[in-house]
């Protein structure tokens, strides 16, 4: 079981039914405490360390992204300087840097995304240690007194069912996981036959490109601090 679904499990736990259905209600509660402060470092550590990879997927993406305008700038130097041929690899390189930028973007997002949702489970356990440790007194003194009065067992069929509904709900997490693991897949499945055609179609886009630049290139620059008049 991963870590979030773990910390799940001690979220959704319910102190009451745990109480009411233990041989020995002061040892479950300060367990239940025990194993969630141990989750709750769990969750820190890997706080930290998603925070550590979100940050270091952003320096990627910024520094393909200055290459990216860096090679754009010595393209439009070999243009000035009339190597054309330099240019064209200049450009090739700037659209290689570029695609690479997009692709750290996209990851850097994603590492976001994450990062929030752990800081979210952090702040919810966190939330729930406090609440439990609030009603640790009151709740074993509750479940003490229930026990005395004989009103605190449950049928066998409800335990069954309680169960019965846990396992369901692990079973459907299981396939949802399963479904998530396959579009994974899929989205990194690649065509490689439109790979080709890629391939075969990037020299004429770096010649409409190296086109654009030179037309830019040749239109009369104005005088610093001209008027344009």
């Amino acid at each position: 079981m991963g870590l979030l679904d773990r910390v799940s499990t001690l979220v959704r736990a319910n102190l009451n039914d745990l109480l009411d259905r233990a041989e020995d209600p002061e040892k479950v509660i300060r367990q239940l405490l025990v194993d969630m402060n141990n989750q709750l470092i769990q969750v820190k550590t890997q706080v930290a360390a998603a925070i550590a990879d979100e940050k270091r997927l952003h320096a990627r993406y910024r520094e393909a992204e200055a290459q990216s305008t860096e090679w754009e700038r010595k393209a439009e130097l070999a243009v000035d300087k009339g190597d054309d041929e330099l240019a064209k690899q200049a450009l090739a390189r700037q659209n290689s840097y570029a695609e690479t930028a997009v692709g750290f973007q996209e990851q850097w997002q994603a590492q976001s995304a994450q990062v929030q949702t752990l800081k979210d489970a952090l702040r919810t356990l966190e939330a729930k240690i406090g609440e439990a440790d609030t009603k640790k007194d009151l709740l074993i003194a509750r479940s003490r007194r229930a026990k005395a009065e004989e009103t605190v067992h449950k049928t066998l069929g409800t335990i069954r069912g309680v169960g019965a509904v846990s396992d369901f709900d692990r079973l459907e997490e299981k396939v949802e996981r399963q479904e998530a693991t396959a579009a994974a897949y899929t989205d990194l499945s690649s065509d490689t036959l439109e790979q080709k055609f890629a391939t075969l179609e990037q020299e004429s886009e770096v010649d409409q490109q190296l086109k654009a630049l030179k037309a830019r290139r040749s239109q009369p620059q104005l005088p610093a601090g001209g008027s344009g008049e």
